[in-house]
């Protein structure tokens, strides 16, 4: 039986590739009548806050964003950029090659899988589209939980939702957010993801001085599940 009975996943920069803010991020200002610079500085400086779901569903949140940035369109332009920003973040992101390879191994080995991600409101209604939603057996989204990594409650939800205790689950994330400590604190194992393109990976509250185990590919995650199964006891005669 395998020492792991589940791995959770982080989403951005873990099942994806390294993620910047692309061109598409531009019309979403223009909408909101906003200089492209101050929104991005916006985002940056409130994504804990957006990130936790506190401020209401996307219209609100994102019209919490245009009074911090100073700017006050209408309630039209508003969902229209609402609109585009789900399609900005939906262009950032690109699933690493392995990991639907990753998630199918991990089935075949009777492995269960998660994902848990600090996220805004756009994830929750793409992801239900991309290739590993139908190999994810439970799925944490900050927005959702109220709380963002590291704090234990999103790590707890997905043992609770699996019906397994921590100490069964692996964790695998790029490190952002501390949640490889979160996971740790939390009782389970985790291994960070360190593959070259997250040099260039967008990451808030980075945990750079993560001393455990690092792995520089996904693919990494199916050896350690299996250097992890128990050795069957022999009869001896």
């Amino acid at each position: 039986m395998p020492r792991f009975q589940a791995v959770l996943f982080d989403f951005f920069g873990t099942l994806t590739r390294s993620v910047q803010r692309g061109a598409a991020h531009r019309s979403t200002a223009e909408l909101l009548g906003c200089p492209s610079d101050t929104l991005v500085e916006v985002l940056d400086r409130t994504y804990y806050q957006r990130a936790s779901g506190l401020l209401g569903n996307a219209e609100a949140t994102l019209r919490w964003v245009c009074d911090q940035a100073g700017v006050h369109p209408s309630d039209a332009a508003v969902r229209a950029a609402v609109a585009s920003r789900h399609r900005a973040v939906r262009a950032d992101t690109r699933l690493r090659d392995e990991a639907v390879p990753v998630l199918a191994g991990l089935r075949q080995r009777g492995v269960r899988t998660g994902l848990i991600s600090d996220c805004t409101h756009e994830l929750p209604v793409f992801l239900p589209r991309l290739a590993i939603a139908p190999l994810l057996d439970v799925r944490v989204f900050s927005v959702q939980v109220g709380r963002c990594k590291p704090d234990q409650a999103l790590y707890l939800a997905a043992c609770r939702r699996l019906e397994l205790a921590p100490a069964d689950c692996l964790y695998v994330g790029d490190g952002g957010s501390q949640e490889l400590t979160g996971a740790e604190r939390a009782g389970m194992t985790a291994v960070r993801l360190a593959a070259p393109d997250l040099a260039e990976h967008m990451v808030f509250n980075a945990e750079r001085g993560w001393t455990g185990r690092a792995l520089t590919s996904l693919t990494e995650v199916l050896e350690l599940v299996d250097a992890a199964v128990e050795p069957v006891a022999c009869a001896v005669p």
